[in-house]
């Protein structure tokens, strides 16, 4: 335990200030104060001997060695990851079978691909807001229990407005996740292990695309007059079991010590970082050098402690929700928040916008092909047939059956994500992040737009192939950056708010392109295509966090 510490107050403690994140304590004079009070701190925290039993979080998390602790850690919260994306994009597969099922037109289509996206708004923020006030680890716990329960209620659903009602509750349980990996990473580690779990979504796409064709094609489940339990509903149930399982193995993970330093809470925290170096080293929890953890305490007058007491448990935590909000959008911190937003709503109007997607214009490209063999035609003359003489304009036509080759596509386009996580886990701690932002967004803006070029089947999966692989590191750049630059006592709140937008550009995406694949077909690609390099180039106005210290 820390010996002689003084205890720390709720929301005044953190333990590292650098020169371009503002103060992460929550007091307006510390983070409006000068840049030579800031350099004077970093100095004396990088004064400390490194022999000395005191130390920094940087310096405590970098001496429980880096081991087996945290590639557990990386399993579970990729496994975390990994159902989030499961959760998302499984619905791009589902559409074309849902159709005749749930009498499914272009329109509702893009709804039913949305609708998620407009429960993560809510749920990305009151989890994230909550997280900062309660903590990580409960609040995966929660949301990643709520998520499975949704898939499966949206699985029996027999009705459009009631999968859409389930649909959307399920986006509202929103992930935290990100915040409580990135507080277990030394500054060394933390670009390529948050690249690392970013990976972990390329990953839930594979198996979403492969768990799809091996059930979708097939024949199987219950129909009857009253109730219909059929392949894509099965499929959906078993997307569920990943939430159910992460719930319980993030029981045996501790709490965020980063979290518990904000909080006051430096005894749990250290009791933590005593923990981590046990199991990496296999040495006993005592042979942990650091006794003493440094911070900066703010005191409070008797007035204030006495009013914070007052207000009781459920009362200090909606103020903190509020308080949190609010320091997000007060200068220094507002530039980083405006800009994070900004980024995170371009980035994922195309990202989204076109992923979710591309089941459904395979599909189409094979609709086509089967009426007319061999015959060359570009996306917007493929969708014109669909929506005029094809299964759009004609129920009678509709094929539950969807041919197993939309799924292999599907299959390819994800499948190219995985050299480029490799490549982002291996080069983002050297090249940064920006680096990999700028170069994604760029390429895979030229891709969306060389989509209205491609005449075949084929060069449309390669299109698609491309764009899915370069958009994967500028997303897991994103990632890194966006989780790297708020302070420890606003990260969650900040990220949940970055996400916020992020699921805006997911549902706005989704309906732009509904609405004008089928009435001006040019026009998607060329505005996702604009939206995503502007956004990369905006992210140069951002610190360079690659390689420093969480504040």
């Amino acid at each position: 335990m820390v010996e002689g510490e003084p205890p720390l107050k709720h929301k005044q403690d953190c333990d590292v200030k650098s020169e371009h994140v503002p103060n992460g304590c929550g007091s307006k004079d510390l983070e409006l104060g000068s840049l030579g009070v800031q350099k004077d701190i970093v100095k004396a925290h990088s004064d400390v001997p490194k022999s000395s039993d005191k130390a920094d979080f940087e310096r405590a998390i970098e001496l429980t060695k880096y081991g087996k602790f945290h590639y557990l850690l990386l399993a579970v919260c990729g496994f975390v990851s990994t159902s989030e994306e499961m959760d998302v994009i499984s619905m791009s597969f589902i559409l074309p079978s849902a159709q005749c099922d749930l009498h499914l037109t272009t329109e509702t289509k893009g709804w039913l691909n949305s609708i998620i996206f407009i429960g993560m708004m809510a749920g990305a923020y009151t989890w994230g807001s909550v997280a900062d006030s309660l903590g990580r680890k409960r609040v995966l716990i929660a949301s990643s229990f709520m998520n499975a329960v949704c898939i499966v209620a949206s699985s029996f659903s027999q009705s459009y407005e009631l999968f859409m009602l389930f649909r959307f509750l399920n986006g509202a349980a929103g992930p935290v996740i990100w915040s409580y990996f990135a507080e277990f990473q030394p500054k060394s580690k933390r670009g390529s292990m948050l690249s690392f779990m970013a990976a972990f979504w390329t990953l839930g796409n594979l198996f979403v695309a492969g768990l799809a064709m091996l059930i979708i094609p097939h024949d199987i489940g219950i129909v009857t007059p009253i109730f219909t339990y059929n392949s894509w509903r099965i499929f959906l149930l078993i997307c569920a079991f990943p939430s159910f399982i992460v719930a319980a193995l993030l029981c045996f993970l501790p709490e965020s010590p980063k979290f518990l330093l904000s909080q006051g809470k430096s005894e749990e925290a250290i009791a933590i970082f005593r923990h981590i170096y046990h199991i990496n080293t296999g040495k006993s929890s005592d042979d942990y050098p650091v006794k003493h953890l440094i911070y900066e305490e703010e005191h409070l007058t008797k007035e204030e402690k006495a009013k914070i007491a007052k207000r009781g448990k459920f009362k200090n935590m909606i103020f903190d929700i509020l308080d949190n909000s609010k320091q997000l959008f007060v200068s220094p911190i507002l530039r980083n928040t405006v800009i994070s937003i900004t980024i995170n709503f371009t980035f994922h109007i195309g990202y989204y916008g076109l992923m979710m997607w591309f089941p459904e214009l395979f599909n189409r490209f094979e609709e086509y092909a089967n009426i007319h063999p061999g015959q060359p035609a570009s996306v917007c003359q493929v969708t014109d047939y669909v929506i005029h003489n094809g299964t759009q304009v004609n129920e009678e036509r509709c094929v539950k059956e969807i041919p197993g080759s939309v799924f292999t596509d599907s299959l390819i386009t994800v499948a190219a994500a995985l050299p480029s996580n490799i490549i982002a886990i291996l080069g983002m701690d050297r090249l940064g992040r920006k680096f990999f932002l700028v170069f994604s967004t760029i390429s895979s803006g030229i891709c969306s737009a060389s989509m209205y070029f491609v005449y075949s089947k084929a060069q449309n999966v390669a299109v698609s192939a491309v764009f899915s692989g370069v958009i994967s590191c500028g997303n897991a750049a994103l990632d890194c950056l966006i989780t790297e630059i708020f302070p420890t006592n606003l990260r969650a709140t900040g990220i949940a708010i970055s996400m916020v937008a992020a699921r805006l550009g997911g549902v706005i995406g989704n309906i732009v392109i509904a609405t004008l694949l089928d009435q001006y077909c040019p026009a998607p690609t060329f505005i996702v295509a604009g939206l995503l390099i502007g956004g990369g180039l905006l992210s140069l106005f951002l610190p360079n966090t690659t390689r420093e210290p969480l504040s």
